[in-house]
């Protein structure tokens, strides 16, 4: 170690320690911002699915009970861009006493919607009184 490196003042000391310092960060930094957007996908397609279920059910209670799956399904699938209704499935019922039910199931995608999706699905339900004539 030479005299002048030692008397050197400390900020010319540490040149590009911070440099250094973020490099070994940004890693981590990287890693978080995908963990974040993975979060974010995971909501998106909860409000996705509970949307298209509360869809779903408002046009299935005003439809004939004959049309009632066609009309329900088609309201479900409406508002979904084609990533995200690649993996859904809507289904309407009842109990018969005039209480219509929707399910819609959706995948969630990893990282980029409409490539690959997690095995879990997200259930979105809703439920109406049927309209009366």
């Amino acid at each position: 170690m030479s005299m002048r490196s030692v008397l050197a003042p400390p900020a010319l000391r540490d040149r590009g320690q911070v440099t250094i310092e973020f490099l070994g960060m940004t890693p981590t930094i990287i890693v978080t911002l995908i963990a974040l957007w993975q979060v974010v996908l995971v909501g998106y397609t909860f409000t996705l699915a509970g949307n298209a279920a509360d869809e779903a059910v408002r046009q299935a209670t005003a439809a004939e009970p004959g049309a009632r799956q066609g009309a329900c399904e088609a309201a479900g699938l409406k508002h979904l861009s084609e990533a995200w209704r690649s993996g859904a499935s809507v289904t309407c019922g009842g109990s018969g006493s005039g209480f219509i039910t929707a399910d819609v199931r959706m995948e969630v995608p990893i990282l980029f919607p409409g490539t690959l999706s997690f095995p879990f699905p997200v259930r979105g339900h809703a439920g109406a009184v049927e309209e009366a004539d």
